[in-house]
């Protein structure tokens, strides 16, 4: 049987083991060429990356088995993954190629694939994919004038970024007169980001923006807000902007030196919008770890709370489906479909200042929408075997759905990148919500053990 390369999100691993090698990515650029080629004419690949070191190596090992299957690459440089996506789109690219590991430390590396429409690919584009990078493709190569060509796009492609997430900005509004504090990560974003915040009249103080190839994500950034909440309390900031190491991925600090999560963050923008008829299909779409205290605010106000398995792409799948216009996840990723079809911090940030510009208060009064219920999340490690069947497991886990009643909620859950089960509880009394999640570990060590 194929091993299959793909996880959720990409191919991702340690840089230079498999399959994060040049030998693979090579293969990969070979197979998603091979696989996007529809008809006779120059089919184009647009490659982005983050600032990891290992990318001067995987980039140009891309490059090779796009333009060895015919398939013309453009480089962007560093630029965020929700960048690639638009420009896959904007520049009818037939692929688009982000290299990075995301929130990841520097020694990992991932590959992400878009189709032509700027989305993450399908399950059955990627096992046509996964089964050809196996594959012998020698006798498909290009030969003679049909090889691709490879070239730097680096300041277009920047260029096109910045205004399109200008755009995104209701025209009438202006950020003279705010001071933003923005931590880049030492990633993706650290020239685009800060460019764009300045170009709409802001006030730019900008950490985590000297990248050196080992230290993106590194104490700083969305993974790591504690450098940016000193930071606006140090330069009375109006509002703290922190990305990931891609920028798909955002959370926002207060004038208080506050951070406010992902869930607080569709509160604000899912009422904003339902207030100005911009909220489709009714609802927000948020995964199965969200705060209880989200659904309530937003039900309490007519709006529906979808819910879906962990993972950005479920989120987008099922806001294609329903026909949604907001999603995202506690950790940050938010996705504004109007906009475009990837979590992008840079815009939802955007979408963030102008609600809190058109309410005329600060970012504590505008972002503090609910109260989180007192949510509790632990991890048990396991070597084999599947301890969440056993019946004391079982019996732990219907003890704790029924002490925690309707007021509450449950959620077990095997990791899907390590050898883990998480056990999250919540609910309006945290000792009740304390005791439910250390009855179902104390289980599970049990049974791991």
């Amino acid at each position: 049987m194929t091993k299959s390369y793909f996880g959720t999100d990409g191919i991702r691993g340690l840089a230079n083991r498999h399959p994060m090698t040049p030998e693979i990515a090579m293969k990969v650029g070979m197979a998603a060429g091979l696989a996007f080629k529809r008809g006779n004419y120059r089919h184009r690949v647009v490659i982005g990356k983050d600032t990891r070191l290992s990318g001067y190596m995987l980039e140009p090992a891309l490059c090779a088995g796009f333009t060895a299957v015919g398939v013309d690459v453009l480089m962007l440089g560093p630029m965020p993954t929700p960048a690639v996506a638009m420009l896959t789109r904007s520049m009818r690219a037939d692929i688009g190629v982000m290299i990075s590991a995301s929130h990841n430390p520097f020694e990992d590396n991932g590959i992400k694939l878009f189709g032509p429409d700027g989305y993450k690919l399908s399950d059955e584009l990627e096992a046509e994919i996964n089964r050809m990078i196996d594959e012998d493709l020698t006798p498909r190569l290009a030969v003679g004038a049909h090889l691709g060509r490879a070239k730097r796009y680096d300041d277009g492609g920047r260029d096109r970024y910045v205004e399109f997430a200008k755009r995104t900005l209701p025209r009438e509004l202006s950020l003279d007169g705010v001071r933003v504090a923005i931590d880049c990560a030492n990633g993706a974003a650290y020239r685009v980001a800060p460019d764009v915040l300045w170009e709409l009249g802001a006030e730019v103080v900008s950490i985590g923006v000297e990248p050196n190839g080992t230290n993106i994500n590194r104490n700083c950034g969305s993974t790591s807000p504690a450098a940016l909440m000193a930071k606006v309390q140090e330069v009375r900031a109006d509002i703290g902007i922190a990305l990931d190491g891609d920028a798909d991925r955002v959370l926002i600090v207060d004038e208080r030196g506050e951070v406010v999560d992902g869930d607080q963050i569709m509160a604000v923008i899912g009422e904003a919008w339902a207030q100005d008829g911009r909220l489709a299909a009714g609802g927000v779409v948020a995964t199965i770890m969200s705060n209880l205290g989200l659904e309530r605010f937003l039900n309490e106000r007519q709006i529906q709370l979808a819910r879906t398995k962990v993972g950005d792409r479920y989120v987008v799948e099922h806001m294609r489906e329903h026909g949604y216009n907001v999603g995202g996840e506690q950790s940050g990723h938010i996705v504004l479909s109007d906009f475009g079809t990837t979590g992008d911090g840079l815009v939802s940030a955007l979408q963030i200042l102008a609600v809190v510009r058109s309410a005329g208060g600060t970012v504590s009064e505008v972002c503090r929408k609910f109260t989180p219920v007192p949510q509790v999340l632990k991890n048990v490690r396991f070597s084999g075997g599947a301890p969440l069947e056993k019946a004391r497991v079982q019996d732990a886990i219907n003890a704790g759905r029924d002490r925690l009643g309707e007021g509450g909620r449950l959620v077990i859950r095997p990791s899907g990148t390590e050898p883990l089960i998480r056990v999250m509880a919540e609910g309006d009394d945290s000792q009740l919500v304390n005791a439910v999640v250390d009855d179902i570990v104390g289980a599970l060590k049990r049974e791991a053990a």
